[in-house]
């Protein structure tokens, strides 16, 4: 690696930059932390008093409860689909491999909204059982959608994807000599799994676990469409419902508590264990056929997940679409699609400039203050956009009452600045890591020969490195863009006055049960989100090759 220092052992200029840009990063989420550490003026801890007597405790248990049940749904589905993808031959695998990422590409908020038109009493599964079995009540004893645990599952089948790329993956490369060595022993599949499969891949399914644990605890549209009280939602209603800004702040600071202990506790799972695969993956284990029922069964049970995770709420937003008179609403369309366009766009050309600078600085110098920098930037992501919201809108408003005082024109809280500032905030994690990751590949021998040949570093990365990381940057780029198209919580709560994305308009539409005029800007999204999951599909079929 090529380490470069500026001039009488003074800090790299890149390294200034870093430092800088995790400052940035952090101030939101240091605001937050402060605020609820902090000792507090008095009517800062009797708000959390109040809070705590009052609405606090129904926040945590909804909150811990959602996150409980997809702890276990997403760990099955997860794990379960992984394995038998990775060992077994069964009808229809080929097609699951690539199939069960596709509910990545569909927002919880959005497939929150298809089911609830699906299954509440004027749907068409209610009104059907009603009319085949003649029945004049009404069916009371159907399972309510809206309510924790519909959130529950509904949030497992848009998330367990996380699990099982990360569990697939174990799978294939960490297991397949060990599996093969318990089967030769006269270990039955179930057994080969229980005790060399799954030991072998469970930090990378509890990694996937923890990603979508984060996610559900950072939802907003869909518990707050289903009336269910979760401290994101706890944080909206504080601040815009009741104006109250301490409130949001604890709340919010309670909020990151909880992810900072999620992410620590997923680390404290892994401990020192370390796992490596052994022999080249071409080496992968025989896969083992099922036939007849067991077969069929494996088919369904990867079905089911896909089915409803994407192609049923898929179908449902299809035919309220197909129900209802879009061209009446064209024009207002025209301009969501647009400020939702300009919005990913811009965060993603800043995102990616951001993240080349900090994964060049990570390659040029080994200090441990940029280690720590790029620990910083890379922490956004597991941070809710609430959270965010909360900890920019703060002290913006701040300076915008100073600006007022002294006569400056300026009003930055509510702001399209502000709006791009917390998308970095948020997203830049996802841009960094996958521009280190193909800066990673490029050997350090090239920017060697380079340096001796007179190239400074701005030619080297414009005239060496861009060429071959151009895929890594469009990657990154098209990421960051679909995030922010998919984001609510925070350009719900920052966004300037009368100016809708698609995603913000969507929720709006759908709140006001509107949910046939919700189904275009929905399917808009999903469209928009399944670009970047059809390039990971594709991705897995080459790499099953």
């Amino acid at each position: 690696m090529c380490v470069h220092k500026g001039q009488s052992g003074s800090l790299h200029p890149l390294l200034l930059v870093t430092l800088a840009i995790a400052v940035l990063v952090g101030m939101p989420v240091a605001g937050v932390l402060s605020n609820l550490l902090s000792g507090g003026t008095g009517a800062e801890l009797s708000t959390f008093a109040h809070l705590w007597a009052t609405v606090l405790p129904e926040y945590i248990g909804n909150s811990v409860l959602l996150a409980l049940i997809v702890t276990v749904l997403t760990a099955v589905l997860g794990v379960g689909c992984a394995w038998l993808v990775a060992v077994f031959n069964f009808p229809g695998k080929k097609f699951f491999e690539w199939a069960l990422i596709l509910p990545l590409a569909m927002p919880a908020y959005v497939v929150a909204y298809a089911y609830t038109d699906f299954l509440q009493f004027t749907g068409p599964v209610q009104s059907g059982l009603r009319a085949l079995f003649g029945w004049q009540e009404p069916t009371y004893w159907f399972p309510q959608i809206r309510s924790v645990g519909g959130a529950g599952l509904l949030f497992a089948f848009v998330l367990y994807p996380y699990v099982y790329l990360l569990a697939r993956n174990a799978f294939i490369e960490r297991s397949p000599r060990m599996w093969d060595a318990a089967r030769t022993l006269g270990a039955s599949p179930w057994q080969a799994f229980f005790q060399v499969s799954l030991p072998l891949a469970r930090p990378a399914a509890v990694a996937g676990i923890a990603l979508a644990l984060m996610e559900t605890l950072a939802d907003y549209g869909a518990v707050a469409y289903f009336g269910v009280p979760t401290l994101t939602t706890g944080i909206y209603k504080s601040w815009y419902i009741f104006s109250d800004r301490n409130a949001a702040a604890q709340i919010a600071g309670v909020l990151l508590l909880a992810v900072m202990a999620l992410m620590l506790m997923e680390q404290k799972s892994r401990g020192r264990a370390r796992y490596y695969a052994v022999g080249a993956r071409s080496a992968a284990q025989r896969l083992t056929t099922l036939q007849g029922r067991q077969g069929w069964a494996a088919t369904a049970f990867c079905a089911l997940p896909v089915v409803l995770g994407f192609f049923a709420p898929l179908s449902i937003l299809l035919h309220l679409l197909w129900q209802e008179e879009v061209i009446s609403f064209s024009t207002r369309y025209i301009g969501w699609f647009k400020n939702t366009i300009v919005l990913g766009g811009v965060t993603a050309l800043i995102a990616v400039a951001i993240c080349i600078l900090l994964a060049y600085a990570a390659r040029v110098s080994n200090s441990k203050v940029q280690a720590v920098c790029n620990r910083i930037v890379s922490m956004g992501y597991a941070i809710p956009g609430a959270v965010i919201a909360v900890g920019i809108l703060i002290p913006l408003s701040y300076l915008d009452n100073w600006n007022a005082q002294h006569g400056v024109a300026l009003v930055l809280s509510g702001s399209v600045i502000a709006l791009v500032y917390a998308y970095l905030v948020r997203f830049l994690a996802v841009s960094f890591q996958t521009v280190q990751a193909g800066l990673l590949k490029i050997t350090p021998a090239m920017d060697a020969s380079a340096r001796s040949l007179g190239d400074g570093l701005g030619a080297m990365l414009m005239r060496i490195h861009m060429p071959l990381l151009w895929r890594s940057v469009l990657t990154a780029g098209l990421l960051v863009f679909v995030d922010v198209v998919k984001e609510l919580p925070a350009t719900l709560t920052i966004r300037p006055f009368n100016f809708d994305t698609l995603a913000v308009i969507t929720h709006q539409l759908a709140s006001d049960e509107r949910l046939g005029e919700a189904a275009l800007p929905a399917l808009t999204i999903v469209m928009i989100a399944i670009v970047p999951v059809i390039i990971l599909a594709r991705a897995i079929a080459v790499g099953r090759r």
